[in-house]
C-alpha cells in the first residue's frame, strides 16, 4: 500500500479474504503494541533523516563550515530505519512477493501457503539471531570515527528488528488453524533435518548446489509467496550452512554492508518525496495542465498520461505512487471518450516500465551504489531514452485513436491553458531544481531529495496551501514501509550475491556472457534478455543488487560503456516488471485500474511490442544515453 492508494493485493490479504482466521484478543494486543512503538519510532526517524541532511547541506554550502559528523550519523540512524521500516513491512504485510498462485488457489491452499510464509520466516530469524549476536559481540570493540559510537549499536538494530518479525510471524502462526501451522512445522523440520544429516551427500554435488539452493529453494520460497527478502535469506542460509564451513555471522556482516551506504538513503527519502507530491497537490496540478494543452486531441489524453508519468516519475521514486497519481485524474475522461479500460491500462503499465530510467529512480540510485557507477551520470543518461520510449507509445496510442475512432473534446482556451500552466510551474521547476543541485555539486543524490521535500512542502503550504498536516504521520508509516522492504531485499540480496561470487558462480556467468556470439552486440541482446526475465521474477532493485556487481564488469571488458549498459539494463527490467504473467508492475497496474489481469493482457501486448522495439533502439544507438555526458564519460 502506498499513501492510502490501492495496490497488488498481498498474500496475506488474499488468505484473510478467503479463509477464517483465528483472531485471539492477546494476539492482536501485542500487535497493536508494536505497531505503536515501531512505526512511530520509525516515521521520527525519517523527520531526522531530513533535518540531518538539511543541516550537512546548509552548513557546507552556506556557512562553509562543513560538519564531519553528519554522515556518519546518518547512516546510523538510517540502518535503524531500515531495519523498523522491514518491521512495519511485515506487520502490515506489504513486503514485496509474488502473490499470483496465493491469488489463484482454493481457500484452504492458500491457507497452507501463508503458513509456510510464516514458518520459513521465523526458521530464517532463528537461524540468523545467533550468528546476529555473535557478530554484534565482534562489533563491541570497534568505534565510529567521528562520534566513536561502538559499532555494536548499529548492529542492534539488526538484532532488534530480526526479534520483531520473529514475534509477528509466530503471532500469525498462532491465528492460523493449528492442525494447519502443526503439519506445515512438521514437513518443515522434517525437510530440514533431512538436509542437515545428509548435509554430506550435497558435498559431491560441486556446483549443482547453486542449482538447488539458489533457483529451486529460492524460486520454490518466491512462488509460494514468501517475500523476496526471506526468500534470499532462507536460501543464502541454507547453502551456506549445508555445503560450506562459512560462519554465519557472515551473513549478518553482509547483510550489514548492504545496507550502510549512505547513498541508499534516498531510497526512503524519495519515496516520501513522491508521496508528498500526492498529498500537496503538486502531481495532480501536473496532469490538468497536460490535459489542458493536448487533451482535446483524439488520443490526445494517452498522450497526457504517457507526458505524465513522464514528469511525476522524474519526481516520484515509486512507479505504483506515479500510477497512482496519474491514472484516478485521466481515466474517468479517458474512458467517456471511449477508451477501453484495458487499453488505458496496458499504456498505463508501459509508461511506468519506460519511466524507470527517469532521474531520480530508485533502481539508477541502486545501480550506482552497487556498481560504482555515476549516479549523477546516470541522472543525465536516463532522460533521453525515456523520450525515446515514449514517442513509441504515443505514436501506438494515436493510431489506436484513430483506428477506433475515439471521441474529442472542445480544445481549452488559451487563457485556461496559461492558467493551468502557471499553477503547475512550480512543480515543473522541480525536476529541474533536483538535477541543478546534484550536477552543480551543491547537494549529492541523497541530499537533494531532501532539497525536493523541502519545496514541495512550501509549495503545499505556502502556495497551493491544501496540504493537510494531519496526512503527514501516515504518509511518513508508509513511506517506511516501502523502504523497509526494499531494504531488507538488499541486505539479503547483497549477502546472496556474496555467496554466489564466493561459489565461483560469478566467474562462470561471465564467462557465458563475455563468450556471447557477435561480441559487443550479442553480450546487449543476450544481457536485455537476462534484464527482462530478471524483472519479471524478481524486480529491478533485487535483480540489480544481486547481478549489477557481476554482469556490470563483463560489459564494461567488452568496450560495453557502463552508463549506457546500466540505462539498457534498467529499460529491460522495466519490460520484464510491467509483463504478465509474472511483472508485479503489471499487477500493481491493473489493480489501480480497477480491472481483472487477464482481460489486460492481450491489450497489453503490442505496447510492449513498440516498448521492445523503443529498447533496442537504445541499446544500439548509445549517444541516445550518452549524448549528453561529458567527452569522458562517453567512452
Amino acid at each position: 500500500m502506498i499513501a492510502g492508494v490501492p495496490t497488488v493485493e498481498s498474500a496475506q490479504e488474499v488468505v484473510r479474504a478467503k479463509s477464517h482466521r483465528y483472531r485471539l484478543g492477546w494476539t492482536r494486543a501485542i500487535d497493536r503494541a508494536i505497531g505503536a512503538v515501531v512505526e512511530p519510532l520509525a516515521a521520527l526517524l525519517v523527520l531526522v533523516e531530513v533535518v540531518i541532511l538539511a543541516s550537512g547541506v546548509f552548513t557546507r554550502y552556506v556557512l562553509r563550515a562543513p560538519l564531519v559528523w553528519t554522515d556518519e550519523l546518518g547512516t546510523i540512524l538510517f540502518l535503524w530505519l531500515a531495519m523498523l521500516g522491514s518491521v512495519v513491512a511485515y506487520r502490515r504485510d506489504e513486503h514485496i512477493r509474488l502473490s499470483v498462485l496465493v491469488r489463484r488457489a482454493s481457500p484452504r491452499v492458500s491457507e497452507i501457503l501463508t503458513a509456510v510464509s510464516s514458518v520459513v520466516t521465523a526458521i530464517f530469524v532463528i537461524e540468523l539471531m545467533p550468528a546476529s549476536i555473535s557478530f554484534f559481540k565482534q562489533e563491541e570493540i570497534d568505534v565510529t570515527p567521528a562520534l566513536s559510537i561502538p559499532q555494536s549499536y548499529v548492529v542492534l538494530s539488526i538484532i532488534v528488528g530480526l526479534a520483531l518479525i520473529l514475534v509477528i510471524a509466530l503471532l500469525r502462526l498462532a491465528e492460523t488453524n493449528p492442525r494447519v501451522v502443526g503439519g506445515v512445522v512438521a514437513v518443515t523440520l522434517l525437510v530440514s533435518a533431512a538436509a542437515w544429516f545428509g548435509r554430506g551427500a550435497f558435498a559431491g554435488l560441486g556446483n549443482f548446489n547453486l542449482v538447488l539452493f539458489f533457483v529451486i529453494l529460492v524460486g520454490a520460497c518466491v512462488a509460494i509467496g514468501i517475500p523476496i527478502a526471506f526468500s534470499f535469506g532462507v536460501g543464502t542460509l541454507s547453502y551456506l550452512a549445508i555445503t560450506t564451513t562459512v560462519p554465519l555471522n557472515t551473513v549478518v556482516g553482509r547483510m550489514n554492508e548492504g545496507i550502510s551506504n549512505l547513498v541508499l538513503l534516498a531510497v526512503p527519502l524519495f519515496i516520501f518525496l513522491g508521496l508528498l507530491m500526492e498529498t500537496t497537490g503538486v502531481a495532480r496540478r501536473l496532469v490538468e495542465a497536460l490535459a489542458s494543452m493536448v487533451g482535446h486531441l483524439r488520443g490526445g489524453l494517452s498522450i497526457v498520461l504517457v507526458a505524465a508519468m513522464y514528469l511525476v516519475s522524474g519526481i516520484s521514486g515509486s512507479k505504483i505512487a506515479d500510477m497512482a497519481a496519474v491514472a484516478p485524474v485521466l481515466f474517468p475522461d479517458m474512458e467517456r471518450r471511449g477508451q477501453k479500460r484495458t487499453d488505458m491500462i496496458a499504456l498505463l503499465a508501459t509508461s511506468g516500465a519506460m519511466a524507470e530510467t527517469i532521474p531520480p529512480s530508485l533502481v539508477l540510485i541502486i545501480i550506482g551504489s552497487v556498481t560504482g557507477v555515476s549516479i549523477a551520470a546516470l541522472f543525465t543518461a536516463g532522460l533521453l531514452p525515456a523520450v525515446v520510449c515514449s514517442i513509441f507509445l504515443i505514436a501506438l496510442a494515436l493510431w489506436k485513436a484513430k483506428r477506433e475512432n475515439q471521441a474529442v473534446t472542445t480544445r481549452a482556451p488559451l487563457s485556461r491553458i496559461a492558467r493551468t500552466l502557471f499553477v503547475a510551474l512550480p512543480g515543473l521547476l522541480l525536476p529541474l531544481l533536483i538535477r541543478y543541485f546534484v550536477v552543480s555539486g551543491i547537494a549529492t543524490a541523497t541530499e537533494v531529495s531532501v532539497v525536493g521535500i523541502i519545496y514541495t512542502l512550501l509549495i503545499g503550504v505556502l502556495i497551493y496551501r491544501e496540504y493537510d498536516w494531519r496526512t503527514l504521520y501516515p504518509t511518513l508509516v508508509n513511506t517506511v514501509a516501502l523502504a523497509g522492504a526494499i531494504l531488507l531485499i538488499i541486505a539479503t540480496a547483497t549477502a546472496m550475491g556474496w555467496a554466489l561470487t564466493q561459489s565461483g558462480f560469478a566467474q562462470q556467468l561471465a564467462d557465458i556472457l563475455g563468450h556471447a556470439p557477435g561480441g559487443k552486440a550479442g553480450i546487449m541482446l543476450l544481457s536485455i534478455v537476462l534484464f527482462i526475465v530478471l524483472g519479471s521474477v524478481l524486480e529491478g532493485i533485487p535483480a540489480m543488487v544481486l547481478f549489477g556487481p557481476l554482469l556490470f564488469p563483463v560489459a564494461k571488458a567488452a568496450g560495453i560503456n557502463e552508463v549506457h549498459y546500466a540505462i539498457v539494463a534498467v529499460l529491460a527490467m522495466g519490460v520484464g516488471l510491467f509483463s504478465p504473467p509474472l511483472g508485479i508492475g503489471f499487477f500493481s497496474a491493473c489493480a489501480i485500474g480497477k480491472a481483472e489481469p487477464e482481460g489486460a493482457v492481450l491489450p497489453i501486448l503490442p505496447y510492449l511490442g513498440v516498448l521492445l522495439v523503443g529498447l533496442l533502439v537504445v541499446a544500439y544507438v548509445p549517444w541516445i544515453s550518452l549524448g549528453f555526458l561529458p567527452a569522458n564519460q562517453q567512452r
